[in-house]
């Protein structure tokens, strides 16, 4: 992963880049880089929305753009990919759009706005083939679709009032940190023979774990959530029994994450409370799910969203998951 520095300024500059190192930021601030995307790959802009009468006598902030570029070129204009724009006015809104022969499409907008004026913010940028996925504090924001070829995008853009304090990006990235050494969970039901760069498994799925989710081990579902999604789920459970230690089960038009256990044949009480739901149609996601002693503790894309009280108490017998409802599985690792 790389990450640089930036500082503030009004003029557009191009930025030369070598092996992917980017000499300096500025915004506005043009940056190429070199090759193409892979599949999925992150950018990472790390910011301070401009809320002071000294920078460019502009009081109040009133917009900024983030912008994935098919060159240089001012005039004419080069594509612009994908168009991340931020506006302030009123209650503020994201407008997402793609430039091409120097005509804008179709704007898609997003009513709500993570930033705000004079507090530091972070935007991740996760690509892959077919969409961008934007997150922002660690919180899912938008998916925006390709209209342009992800091989024709080679230039960053960044513009308005904004200070850059970093900008990084990382190849095949990890969101969760490190990974096992090199596992694929053992099919049960479901495809056969999987190696570890698998792009799907078949749901429903079950797989039965090498060991039990003992304190200290952790269990990663890498997916994506299908685009009329209603909810699925994810348990874990003992081979051959009916019991469930932990079952988690979004609900996405209900933006609900449920939680609960199976017990004798019979469910128990389902936890709901969480601050904010993080799950969206057509979103990638990776939950992390941690055994401690007393409990499970639950990630998703890097940020910690509960804890689970243990109601199973046998954990040395916890040696299956499976995964059901309306999603691409693309991963399932333990460790």
């Amino acid at each position: 992963r790389n990450t640089f520095a930036g500082q503030e300024c009004d003029d557009w500059r191009w930025i030369s880049q070598s092996n992917n190192e980017i000499v300096t930021i500025g915004v506005a601030f043009l940056g190429g880089r070199c090759g193409r995307f892979e599949n999925p790959e992150v950018y990472g802009i790390y910011s301070l929305p401009l809320y002071h009468d000294r920078i460019l006598s502009v009081p109040v902030l009133k917009r900024f753009q983030i912008d994935f570029q098919c060159g240089s070129s001012i005039h004419p204009r080069s594509d612009v990919a994908f168009h991340f724009n931020p506006r302030f006015k009123g209650s503020g809104h994201i407008v997402c759009n793609t430039l091409q022969n120097e005509k804008w499409g179709w704007e898609e907008k997003t009513y709500h706005l993570p930033f705000t004026k004079g507090q530091p913010f972070e935007v991740i940028f996760l690509v892959f083939h077919h969409k961008f996925q934007v997150s922002s504090n660690g919180k899912n924001l938008l998916v925006y679709k390709h209209r342009i070829g992800l091989e024709k995008v080679d230039t960053l853009g960044i513009s308005g009032k904004v200070k850059i304090n970093s900008i990084g990006f990382l190849s095949q990235p990890t969101i969760l940190g490190s990974q096992p050494t090199s596992f694929a969970v053992n099919s049960i039901e479901g495809n056969q023979g999987r190696s570890e760069k698998l792009l799907t498994f078949s749901v429903p799925y079950t797989g039965c774990l090498p060991s039990a989710l003992i304190p200290g081990k952790t269990v990663v579902i890498k997916g994506e959530v299908h685009k009329y999604a209603k909810r699925f789920a994810i348990d874990l459970k003992p081979h051959g029994s009916k019991d469930i230690a932990l079952h988690l089960n979004p609900r996405i038009k209900e933006k609900v994450f449920v939680r609960n256990t199976y017990l004798c044949e019979s469910w128990g009480e389902e936890e709901r409370h969480l601050l904010d739901f993080p799950f969206c149609p057509e979103m990638y996601f990776e939950i992390l799910i941690f055994c401690e002693l007393q409990q499970f503790k639950v990630a998703v894309n890097g940020v910690h969203q509960l804890e689970y009280k243990h109601r199973f108490k046998d954990l040395n017998k916890i040696n299956e998951v499976s995964v059901n409802g309306d999603v691409e599985l693309h991963d399932v690792r333990i460790w």
